[in-house]
């Protein structure tokens, strides 16, 4: 725990000579006691990951935690690392299409969309590239560092960051064009969840535990619901951030919190549908019937996306820093913070199938698209898997 805490918090407020580490020794007491992770069992493997392909982006997350996840746009698979580095992949077959050295420390991206290929920087730099070959377009300053992945809307950049405020930029030279404000707490966990868009709607969550749409052309707010109440006398027990992405999916939209609540919400009013008690940073997903937790102590969950009904817990990866799950060919797949794949099945949970990618570890939620899944690993390493039964 006191590890964890460690590498996530950040304390803003905090002044004079007080380090992170002296801080949180202070509130947990001078000893790491952070649980061991879950040793990995023999499972009854039913499926395996075959990798397609794999190649070299760069140094990765760098031992970072920041926000670089692939992107696929078309026959194209966008995909940075944390030096600055940036690539477009063809997406079947890895050959190397541009790559451009940014030399600034990516956070967040990229994002793609209306030709732009766009990143965020600890730096507090939006960038924007071209598609077709990765020159620069613009390049702006945002009001903090960027730890959620920007997003493109028709002629509109989101771009949320590490503050508390939300943006929109103008697509043509990044210029702001609408700001919201927020404030937040002394002390929060170090992540930003990516925005959701659509339907004209932005839909964003905040340290203070609430989530928030608002109009993607003008900015102005639609709702706002304290999805968590921070409780508890200590600054650290009323932590409830919203670091995982919020989930839109038709006409609803999930959201997990810190030591708070996983909640569906209606997308266009704000009004909860159902909610329950759960921990989680990682975040959710969700396939047509179910929602897919991962909680704070890596336990994998599957929620009836009706009423929030458990379906399955699993819980055999505790303490292995699991991503969030990525539905995929019918099953459930997680990274863990030592490198493994796990695929589980998405009716009883079960993992039956298994493979290592990273010794450095994987953060980054994969990614699936049609019959292959993108992987990207913390040392750089990016692989493509298809899945076949044994």
């Amino acid at each position: 725990m006191r590890r964890a805490l460690a590498a996530l918090i950040t304390a803003g407020l905090l002044s004079g000579c007080t380090t992170m580490s002296s801080w949180v020794d202070s509130v947990l007491g001078g000893d790491d006691n952070s649980l061991p992770p879950a040793e990995l069992q023999k499972i009854d493997a039913r499926v395996r990951l075959v990798k397609r392909w794999d190649r070299d982006v760069g140094v990765g997350t760098d031992e970072q935690f920041v926000n670089l996840r692939p992107a696929l746009d078309g026959d194209n698979l966008y995909i940075a690392d944390r030096k600055g580095r940036v690539l477009a992949l063809d997406a079947q077959t890895g050959k190397e299409q541009w790559s451009v050295a940014t030399r600034l420390p990516l956070s967040a991206g990229p994002g793609v969309g209306e030709g732009l290929v766009v990143l965020g920087s600890s730096d507090a730099d939006v960038i924007a590239l071209s598609v077709a070959d990765g020159s620069m377009r613009w390049q702006v300053k945002a009001r903090s560092e960027v730890l959620a992945v920007p997003r493109v809307d028709i002629d509109k950049v989101i771009v949320q960051t590490a503050d508390g405020s939300i943006a929109g930029l103008a697509v043509a030279d990044g210029s702001q064009q609408w700001l919201n404000d927020r404030s937040v707490p002394v002390l929060t966990l170090r992540g930003t969840g990516t925005p959701a868009v659509q339907r004209g709607l932005v839909v964003a969550g905040f340290a203070t535990g609430k989530l928030a749409a608002f109009s993607a052309d003008k900015g102005f707010q639609v709702w706002e619901e304290s999805i968590a109440i921070p409780q508890g006398r200590s600054e650290l027990e009323r932590i409830v951030d919203i670091d995982g992405d919020p989930v839109v999916d038709a006409d609803a939209v999930f959201v997990t919190t810190f030591q708070g609540k996983v909640a569906r919400l209606d997308l266009q009013t704000g009004a909860r549908a159902w909610e329950r008690d759960m921990s989680s940073s990682a975040g959710l997903s969700t396939d047509f019937s179910q929602v897919y937790v991962t909680d704070e102590k890596s336990h994998v969950w599957a929620l009836s996306r009706n009423t929030g009904a458990t379906g399955w817990k699993q819980d055999a990866l505790e303490n292995r820093a699991v991503t969030v799950p990525e539905p995929f060919e019918g099953h459930v797949v997680v990274g863990d913070g030592a490198g493994f794949l796990h695929v589980l099945s998405r009716l009883d949970g079960a993992i039956v199938g298994r493979t290592e990618l990273d010794g450095k570890g994987i953060q980054t939620r994969p990614l699936a698209a049609g019959d292959l899944l993108y992987v990207y690993g913390n040392s750089g390493r990016l692989a493509a898997y298809t899945l076949e039964s044994m």
